[in-house]
């Protein structure tokens, strides 16, 4: 066998092959005698030969990452790639097929990688083991971070085929498994999406991850922005009757039906050329899907077609705080407003969206008032969350309601007729502005005074003294005099009947009628801004603590009618200062899975916290009452659900500014909205309010990962004991062989089941990441089966005892 080392194919001998050209058979077998002369004297020095298959046992280390295996037209080659994100130097690398076209590592781009773009160390190590399974191991601790599942089906080789697609084969050839069934972001000729596969973009920046292009079920091929914008599609609906989505070698993307039959179709600048061509489809970090093209004159990859012409119109194409433009070499991006951090506070801020844009400024820290800065011909949306207000309103109007409205921070007035007026409550805006955009956009800045703005422009003018005069009509002083003294004496008439007629209205007003919302919030439905609240208030909204939903758990609603909750710390000891750091905190947390932070409430002997209501209540109630005939059908709710919570847990270990445990995770903290989807409620109370255990060796975070393994499994059982008997099953029927003739919720329940135990186990360095968690719940990372026999603590916390659960290896 032979590995080349970063030799590039020579492209003008792949495409004769590719034409189907052939040599006159007496030269055939000429070279291929010298080739056998060669090969016989020179086998240990072999370089540019290609291995077709590699056979159990076949490896390749990080360490020797110029070691690749090449395809046998040599155009794709299988090994280490360096990562496209530097944030990590440690974990920079990724294993994956990519291109063989030359010396030049910018043609040579991915096509596939190991679980979907898992980074590794140099230290590790791809393998076909001798059990048929293709690994990836992390040497220093002897993990498997990733396999093929392979060790049952009788694998006997692995081959690179020429159009890029790594196989594993049996005895008599047969595919067993292909890297063509999981795509990550690119797609080759003859290679088919499926619904619900999905091509992610490459992780670059803090938003690239979440661009994917999805397949749906109805047959619409779409671009989504975190599965709930989508800025690109087809318009297809051709429910049941799509088969997939398939690119071929002319340029040609196309929907083909149950029939094999084309029912919807594009295609390239350079379709169905006659000179033959390499092709892919591309899911890019920048939102974008394209379609590329190898010119093998300038031996460099050209855009063939693309779906979004204008860049500006991915959303969130520039990150956050930020806008996108255009200008004759294409879009650009600039920053919304480059001075308002620091002429509000005189102080730089460290939060800065994807391009680098700084954050925008407290609005309530604003050393002045504040004011309206104008953009012309530019629009702008909210990013967490994107739901923007629509109102009708004039563009002066507009402008006026968010001024006066202390919680909008921006306004868009569309120019195009229809009078709408989009207000935004959330500071995570970005947006895209161009001559041809009929819309004009209101800022929300801190006021720059004007004495700092004249000193900025000419620091060295100086102020001029005012002449003075001597002489002057007597009568004139003295009418002056009065005056004064006539304005003064009104001044302080005013001022003593303004301050009778205050006294005289607060002795009406019973104290406990007091509303700390103004006129904006019994206005307005949409009121969702972080206030302070006395005890008197927190019993007006709740009617003295009537509707009691639970344990220092009330129901109450505001002066707009929105309905709140309300929850009371009894064992909350911090004081006023920390407390308010911690609630401040909290209410900075934005995620379409967590609930909401309104308001709190901290007084002498009341500690509150009011939280926005979820309509479906907690979990548990919902699953737990469950009729086990409907188990089955409501499986992928509950996956959904269990990704939720997974993705609320990944953003406060690994999103926010510090890493927040939730530290209370069970079913009755999980809510449901009107739609299901989860909502983490409660997250945080135990690291920012209270004093974590000194004694204890187990991370916070840690515990967390425990928690919801335990979680998960109630999800899949419906039920709230998982010990002794449900438990012994699901660990016995994990460790089973696979079978093929299972369904695919088999096969989903099996990995959720999987990757909850390994979260459940005793020792806390063998549980995985809270993020690696969410790609086995997308389906995007495999995951071993836990060891055979482990130990099982339904709460190390407490002090329960420990269960141990033994799993019989035959």
């Amino acid at each position: 066998m032979c590995v080349t080392r970063n030799k590039g194919v020579n492209y003008e001998k792949f495409i004769e092959h590719f034409q189907g050209k052939t040599r006159k058979f007496e030269r055939l077998s000429l070279a291929l005698a010298v080739f056998v002369f060669l090969g016989s004297v020179f086998c240990c020095f072999c370089i540019e030969v290609a291995m077709v298959s590699v056979p159990l046992g076949f490896e390749i280390s990080g360490f020797d990452r110029s070691r690749t295996w090449v395809s046998q037209n040599g155009v794709f080659a299988f090994g280490f790639l360096e990562s496209c994100s530097k944030e990590d130097e440690v974990d920079s690398f990724v294993v994956g097929i990519r291109y063989n076209l030359g010396d030049n590592g910018a043609v040579n781009v991915p096509v596939w990688s190991v679980g979907g773009g898992l980074r590794v160390s140099m230290n590790s190590t791809i393998r076909l083991s001798m059990d048929g399974r293709l690994i990836l191991l992390d040497n220093p601790s002897g993990v498997i971070v990733w396999s093929s599942d392979t060790s049952s089906l009788g694998i006997r080789k692995a081959s690179l085929l020429n159009n890029g697609n790594l196989v594993l084969v049996g005895i008599e050839d047969n595919v067993l498994w292909q890297s063509f069934n999981s795509p990550t972001s690119t797609l080759l000729p003859g290679q088919s999406l499926h619904f619900p596969q999905t091509l992610r973009a490459p992780s670059k920046k803090s938003t690239s991850s979440y661009y994917s292009f999805v397949i749906r079920h109805s047959g619409e091929l779409a671009l989504v922005w975190e599965n709930n914008v989508t800025y690109w599609s087809n318009h297809v609906n051709l429910l049941g009757s799509v088969k997939e989505a398939i690119l071929d070698g002319n340029g040609l993307l196309g929907l083909i039906d149950t029939s094999n039959k084309t029912v919807w179709s594009i295609s390239s600048k350079d379709f169905d050329e006659p000179s033959p061509t390499l092709r892919r489809l591309k899911m890019d970090s920048d939102g974008n899907l394209r379609i590329y093209s190898w010119n093998h004159v300038l031996h460099e990859w050209k855009v063939a077609w693309q779906a979004v012409e204008n860049q500006c119109d991915v959303f969130g194409s520039c990150g956050l705080y930020s806008l996108c433009g255009l200008n004759s070499s294409g879009a650009v991006c600039d920053c919304l407003y480059q001075d308002s951090v620091n002429w509000g506070t005189g102080l730089s801020t460290v939060d800065s969206g994807s391009s680098g844009c700084k954050k925008m400024v407290d609005l309530g820290n604003c050393k002045m008032n504040t004011s309206m800065m104008v953009m012309r011909q530019t629009f702008l949306y909210g990013l967490y969350p994107p739901q923007d207000v629509d109102i009708m309103l004039s563009e002066k109007a507009c402008k006026e309601y968010c001024s006066n409205d202390t919680t909008c921070i921006a306004a868009t007035s569309k120019n195009d007729g229809t009078g709408i007026c989009t207000i935004k409550r959330t500071s995570f805006i970005s947006g895209y502005g161009n001559p041809s955009v009929s819309a004009t956009s209101f800022l929300k800045v801190c006021l720059v005074p004007q004495a700092v703005s004249a000193r900025g422009a000419n620091p060295h003018v100086t102020a001029k003294p005012i002449p003075t005069t001597r002489g002057g009509d007597g009568k004139n002083f003295t009418a002056a005099i009065a005056l004064i003294v006539l304005v003064t004496a009104s001044g302080f008439l005013a001022i003593e009947m303004f301050v009778f007629w205050f006294m005289y209205r607060k002795r009406k007003i019973k104290a406990h009628v007091r509303i700390p919302f103004g006129k904006d919030a019994q206005m307005n439905a949409h009121y969702n801004s972080l206030i302070r609240l006395t005890f008197e208030e927190i019993k007006e909204i709740t009617s003295d603590l009537a509707n009691k939903l639970g344990p220092s758990v009330y129901k109450g609603a505001l002066p707009n009618k929105t309905t709140v909750i309300v929850k009371v710390l009894n064992d909350v000891t911090a004081n006023e200062k920390d407390f308010r750091v911690a609630v401040s905190t909290l209410g900075r947390m934005h995620h379409r899975n967590l609930v909401l932070l309104m308001g709190f409430c901290f007084e002498a002997n009341n500690r509150f916290l009011m939280y926005e209501y979820v309509q479906n209540g907690s979990l548990d109630k919902w699953l737990l009452n469950m009729e086990p005939d409907h188990n089955e059908g409501t499986w992928q709710q509950r996956l959904d659900i269990a990704l939720g919570v997974a993705r609320a847990l990944a953003y406060l270990h690994s999103e926010c500014q510090i890493c927040v445990a939730h530290g209370n995770l069970k079913l009755e903290n999980v809510l449901l909205d009107e739609n299901f989807i989860p909502k983490l409620t409660d997250f945080g109370l135990g690291s920012l309010f209270k004093e974590e255990a000194a004694s204890s060796s187990v991370s916070p975070s840690e515990r967390d990962i425990y928690m919801f393994g335990e979680m998960l499994l109630q999800i899949v059982t419906c039920k709230r004991d998982i010990l002794s008997e449900n438990l012994n099953h699901l660990v016995e029927k994990t460790n089973e062989e696979p079978n093929s003739e299972d369904s695919i919720i088999s096969e989903e329940v099996e990995r959720v089941v999987r990757i909850a135990l390994w979260c459940m186990q005793n020792q806390p360095f063998l549980r995985p990441s809270i993020g690696e968690v969410v790609k086995v719940l997308e389906g995007t990372l495999s995951v071993d089966r836990p060891p055979l026999g482990f130990a099982f603590r339904p709460d190390q916390m407490d002090g329960r005892v420990l269960t141990e659960v033994e799993v019989d290896s035959s």
